[in-house]
């Protein structure tokens, strides 16, 4: 018990535990005397030693102990704490030789602890390169950035520099190794680098096309049986053989490669799968191929297998399984996020900008993707199948549409439906396509809007264009900002001649999409009519840095700098329309018109001919081609283009005469008597013919003479008898309307200028060929009209049906059905 303390009241049990050695007390230093003079004396002013022994203190600073007692501590050889306290004497710390203090150095010394008196460092070895390792080193990583220079190269599509690069990392390998060998170094090559090397290589072949060299380098990596993993390798093989159409070779690495690769690598193995399935495709074994499919269904279904399935179904022509693989195809999941995800709430704010960052990242933009996707395969699977199911294609489209509603694909009901009537148009049931669009009248704004603008189609070109205005109105209404709609009925106002109206539905469809091709090309020709030509122009040039090889487009920028008098300009458009369509006769015919124009005949010529021949039916290039020849003296090669225009227009006098005056001209008179002999059978009131007879059997000799003019005589007094009658009552019908005749005397004429007929226009070359009193062999001094006036002009505005048409025709550009509503 002796032994044993009891702590009284008044004492603290924990009393000590706070106490530790002043030593280590950082927060005092500052007012530690000792530790600042030692600090102001660091450098060369420290005091002279005061101790017999160097480096130690002469008294020891008291420690805390537990029991709350200072006791002095002394150091193992009896001395004091270096750095203590002694008669309150202060000296600075000493023995801590790495921060730069030492006992020998003497006062005035210089505090140097990086040494930096003794001068610079003395620079170092050069590193000698002549050694072995040195260069397989250097060499090593020469053919590492050659690998890499290469696999840049292609991803910039530089296929042949880096074969190129390849090509010499292989050399470069080659050398690598030798030079190992040579060091004594062989055991220690690095296979890894020639693996890469090889790889590389067989790559750049494959991309470059060179499929023997590439399946060589691949079968030096496959035989090698020191590279692990390069069974797998035989996948490119196969793919090879298939660019290669060796079909059977190509299944049998694949095969190879499925047999290599574990069951761990399952992604791997299905898809190889799909690749021995769809070269079965290609083979014509539909069986083999379904064997494939109905696998991969069964392990890790996807969409394209499940399309690829239809598919073999259809070919051997098996309904029932057909619909079962439909089934399947429709309930494969994608593993895709609902889009109610990315909807921000009002109220989390910091959950929404989350939502905000990622609505439109890689992601996302992947998920839609491939939801696209799966509507687009899903979509052409109902099309084809529906036909095929059922006794009747309307019974399918009907059970696919039940089986996409009960799926995850339910909006696509609808496009279903819009197909259906499409499918009965393109049957020419136009009542039935029309009655199934009419369904959709009551349903969503979408489809309603989507139903009423290929309702407000077809009624256009029916030329229905009341019940056309109605629809377009119920799709707008529907949907404002549906610019096929807006279209539409820009082109119901545009046919009924309200051009700065339709203009602005016109703009306003290419607010809601600035890429409506459609709308930007039927805005311009409402300028042409407006005759805005400047903005029309404007107008087709964004539609061509569009559509950069858009015939139409070019044509009629063609047609807008001719009518800005700009021919230069028109030809070079005109040009670059026939490097896209080639053989276009009416483009060819401007062409001619154009050059003619200009002055360079033999130009024109040159084009006229070339119009002629892929179209010889064109009156006015008939006409042009015949003139021609009668004004460079070669009646001869004239009369071919006048006989065909005999066979187009046999009921037109005209041109028979101008094969007769062919003949003439050339000297042989005797087949211009016989010519006109048959005009006078066909034509016998014709006073022209007549007059030729009577000329030509007084020249001749011949008897007939007088039989011809008496007829003559009589066909000019009937002649007069007629002109008397029209003339006599055509002023008799003039004298009540004299005044307003004269007040609308310049616009009457205006308009008939502008109005001239084809008649007009040959009578004016006919009028260039010597009259019936000139001599036979003279030609004309006269300049001869070969003007082109364009035979559809009135056809200009016509909306595009889909059908084959030249491209002068400014037509309309219409929403053609489904363009804007389903993908391909």
């Amino acid at each position: 018990m002796e032994n044993v303390h009891l702590a009284g009241e008044e004492e603290d049990l924990y009393s000590g535990y706070n106490d530790y050695n002043p030593t280590f007390d950082s927060e005092e230093l500052e007012n530690d005397v000792g530790f600042q003079q030692a600090v102001r004396t660091s450098h060369g002013r420290r005091p002279p030693m005061t101790a017999k022994f160097p480096g130690t203190a002469i008294g020891a600073r008291p420690l805390a102990s537990s029991f709350g007692a200072r006791i002095p501590l002394a150091s193992s050889m009896g001395r004091p704490m270096t750095g203590a306290v002694q008669d309150g004497a202060a000296r600075p710390m000493t023995a801590v030789r790495a921060a730069g203090y030492t006992s020998s150095l003497t006062r005035g010394s210089t505090f140097d602890p990086l040494g930096q008196s003794k001068g610079p460092a003395p620079s170092l070895e050069a590193k000698n390169e002549d050694t072995p390792e040195e260069k397989i080193k250097i060499l090593e990583k020469k053919v590492n950035d050659l690998i890499e220079e290469s696999c840049m190269a292609q991803s910039i599509g530089a296929l042949q520099l880096a074969l190129e690069k390849a090509k010499e990392a292989g050399r470069k390998e080659r050398a690598l190794v030798r030079q190992r060998e040579q060091s004594g170094n062989a055991d220690h090559i690095n296979l890894d680098l020639t693996y890469s090397v090889l790889l590389n290589l067989a790559n750049q072949y494959a991309n470059n096309e060179m499929y023997p060299e590439a399946l060589n380098s691949y079968q030096v990596i496959v035989k090698n049986k020191m590279f692990s993993n390069a069974g797998r390798l035989k996948v490119n093989m196969a793919n090879i053989y298939v660019k290669q159409k060796n079909y059977p070779k190509a299944i049998k690495f694949y095969r190879m490669a499925l047999d290599q690769i574990s069951n761990a690598h399952k992604e791997m193995r299905i898809k190889i799968m799909q690749n021995i399935g769809v070269v079965f495709v290609r083979m014509g074994q539909y069986s083999d191929a379904i064997t494939s499919f109905e696998h991969i269904m069964s392990e890790s279904p996807n969409i394209k297998t499940g399309f690829n399935l239809i598919l073999c179904y259809y070919a051997i022509g098996d309904r029932e399984r057909m619909k079962k693989a439909f089934q399947k195809l429709i309930s494969v999941p994608l593993g895709i996020d609902d889009e109610d995800k990315y909807i921000p709430s009002n109220d989390d704010t910091d959950s929404s900008m989350v939502i905000e960052a990622i609505k439109n990242d890689k992601l996302h933009q992947m998920e839609r993707d491939l939801k696209v996707l799966a509507e687009k395969y899903i979509m052409t699977a109902a099309k084809l199948i529906a036909p095929a199911i059922e006794t009747s294609f309307a019974t399918g489209f009907d059970w696919c549409v039940d089986m996409v509603k009960n799926s995850q694909y339910v909006e696509l009901a609808n496009d279903l439906e819009i197909n259906k009537a499409i499918t009965y148009l393109r049957q020419k049931d136009f009542n039935q396509a029309v009655e199934t669009l009419k369904t959709f009248e009551k349903k969503d704004s979408r489809v309603k809007s989507a139903a009423a603008t290929n309702l407000s189609f077809l009624y256009f070109l029916e030329k229905d264009y009341d019940q056309a205005d109605r629809y377009a109105d119920l799709a707008m209404t529907a949907d404002r900002y549906n610019p096929a709609a807006l279209i539409n009925k820009g082109n119901t106002v545009f046919v009924k001649q309200d051009y700065e109206k339709a203009a602005e539905f016109y703009k306003e469809a290419l607010r809601n999409d600035s890429s409506c091709t459609e709308a930007l090309y039927n805005l311009g020709l409402t300028y042409k009519k407006l005759n805005r030509l400047e903005e029309a122009l404007d107008c087709f040039l964004k539609l061509h840095a569009i559509l950069r090889n858009s015939a139409q487009v070019m044509y009629q920028l063609a047609n807008l700098y001719e009518l800005l008098e700009d021919p230069q300009q028109a030809i070079e458009w005109l040009i670059q329309v026939l490097s896209v369509t080639h053989t276009d006769p009416q483009a060819l015919a401007k062409l001619g018109e154009l050059y003619d124009g200009e002055g360079d005949k033999s130009q024109a010529f040159q084009y006229y001919y070339e119009s002629f021949r892929y179209f010889p039916s064109n009156i006015d290039v008939i006409e042009w081609l015949g003139a021609y020849y009668i004004e460079t003296q070669f009646c001869e090669k004239a009369i071919q283009y006048f006989e065909r225009a005999t066979l187009i227009q046999p009921t037109q006098v005209k041109w028979q005469l101008m094969v007769a005056s062919c003949y003439r001209r050339s000297g042989n008179y005797q087949k211009a008597l016989e010519t006109y002999k048959d005009i006078h059978r066909k034509f016998p009131e014709n006073v022209e013919c007549l007059r030729f007879l009577v000329r030509l059997c007084t020249d001749m000799g011949l008897k007939e003479v007088q039989d011809y003019a008496t007829k003559l005589k009589k066909a000019e007094k009937m002649k007069e008898i007629k002109e008397q009658r029209v003339k006599s009552g055509r002023e008799g019908s003039a004298r009540g309307r004299r005044e307003s005749r004269e007040g609308s005397a310049g616009s009457a004429d205006s308009g008939h200028s502008s109005n001239s007929t084809k008649g007009e226009r040959l009578s004016a070359k006919m009028r260039s060929l010597p009259g019936s009193n000139e001599p036979y062999e003279a030609s004309s001094p006269k300049e001869i009209d070969a003007s082109y006036v364009d035979p559809l002009g009135p056809q200009m505005e016509r909306p595009k049906t889909g059908a084959k048409r030249r491209v002068e025709d400014d037509d309309f550009a219409d929403e053609e059905l489904g363009d804007d509503l389903l993908p391909e």
